[in-house]
């Protein structure tokens, strides 16, 4: 691995649930290496409260997480980002603002838990299940021997994360 910290931006729907998840995820795994954000085409007001449980009970830090307007990370003076994940379709092929620093780019399909119909129950599994989706790629990711990859190489791999399925 490099010295160089790799910034990553998940975007969602409403950076509540799956982006939030991820950033979270990456902010523990990838530490030192990887720092997280996440944000959302039409941001919520507030994390979902099912998420902000969920990460509570499973132990990963939930200070400072917000939705926040993909809009932030495109501005003027805005941090340079390395990767940008899409994680719903309705922001993949979406028009995006120029990502300060021409980040790698891919699309990683993940279920949407606020779509479970059901008992409680239900919904409580559809939520794990998204959590631990987003965990696994995100091992896979963290792993990736950046340092001694080409720009088509990365893309590649990234690529073939977001195309993975995780068991049912």
């Amino acid at each position: 691995m490099t010295d160089k910290v790799f910034h990553v931006l998940f975007l969602s729907h409403r950076d509540s649930v799956r982006g939030v998840i991820a950033e979270a995820v990456l902010n523990l795994l990838g530490e030192p290496h990887f720092v997280a954000y996440s944000a959302g085409t039409e941001p919520d007001s507030e994390i979902n409260p099912e998420t902000h449980e969920l990460l509570e009970q499973t132990g990963f830090p939930v200070e400072g997480l917000r939705p926040k307007h993909y809009r932030e990370f495109g501005l003027e003076g805005a941090r340079e980002l390395d990767f940008v994940f899409t994680l719903h379709d309705g922001a993949h092929g979406e028009p995006m603002p120029e990502w300060p620093g021409v980040p790698v780019t891919a699309h990683w399909e993940c279920s949407d838990p606020l779509q479970t119909e059901g008992q409680p129950w239900e919904r409580k599994q559809a939520f794990s299940r998204t959590m631990a989706e987003l965990d696994r790629r995100l091992k896979i990711f963290v792993n990736l021997p950046l340092a001694s990859l080409d720009r088509l190489s990365i893309q590649h791999h990234v690529d073939e994360i977001g195309k993975s399925v995780g068991p049912a």
